[in-house]
């Protein structure tokens, strides 16, 4: 499964891509908010690999591999994983690029393209972007990738404190109402 940008050309991960999730993943820069997902080992990134294919051939979608339209080299990783959020079930938007790619927009274009995909195919399901406070540049992907802060799901991560920002659920009902339970903001009216 492919999924294409104005500039970008995402796809399935395979064997071969372990380099570049190691590379990824073993740069600190690309974990300092998240150092849980450094990686010391290559051996880690085969496993990691692995899990991201466990999930593609379980659920038929989860990660891709994000690079230029007719380019081999790799510029990150971007895609969802299911988790859940206080008790209900979400889809996790995950975003993690190469340092040279910073600061291109290119997060953002594949967030989007991630996010409309998500939307389409698997639209039962909440879409959410756990953020670290001070990684404003993720900040700014989630909400280019149109999803939104929503404070009244901010929760304990693995590495922090996360913001949660949510997509506009495109299972509203008539009321205007979240289908998910636990997901909607106390604050709304019933």
């Amino acid at each position: 499964m492919e999924l294409q940008t104005a500039r970008l050309l995402l796809r399935r991960p395979t064997a071969a891509d372990v380099d570049a999730i190691f590379t990824v993943h073993h740069d600190p820069e690309t974990c300092t908010h998240n150092p849980s997902d450094a990686l010391a080992r290559f051996e880690e990134a085969e496993a990691l690999y692995q899990c991201w294919d466990d999930q593609w051939q379980h659920y038929g979608y989860g990660y891709w591999v994000v690079r230029h339209h007719g380019s081999a080299q790799q510029l990150g990783f971007c895609g969802i994983k299911p988790m859940e959020l206080h008790g209900a079930p979400v889809l996790n938007l995950f975003y993690r690029f190469v340092t040279s790619a910073w600061g291109q927009g290119f997060a953002g274009e594949a967030a989007a393209a991630v996010a409309t995909w998500a939307s389409r195919h698997l639209p039962d399901l909440p879409l959410i972007a756990r953020v670290r406070p001070a990684n404003v540049a993720s900040q700014r992907v989630a909400i280019r990738a149109g999803l939104s802060r929503a404070q009244h799901l901010d929760t304990q991560g693995y590495d922090g404190f996360d913001w949660i920002y949510m997509a506009q659920p495109a299972n509203k009902a008539t009321n205007g109402r979240d289908h998910t339970p636990g997901l909607r903001d106390p604050n709304e009216a019933p």
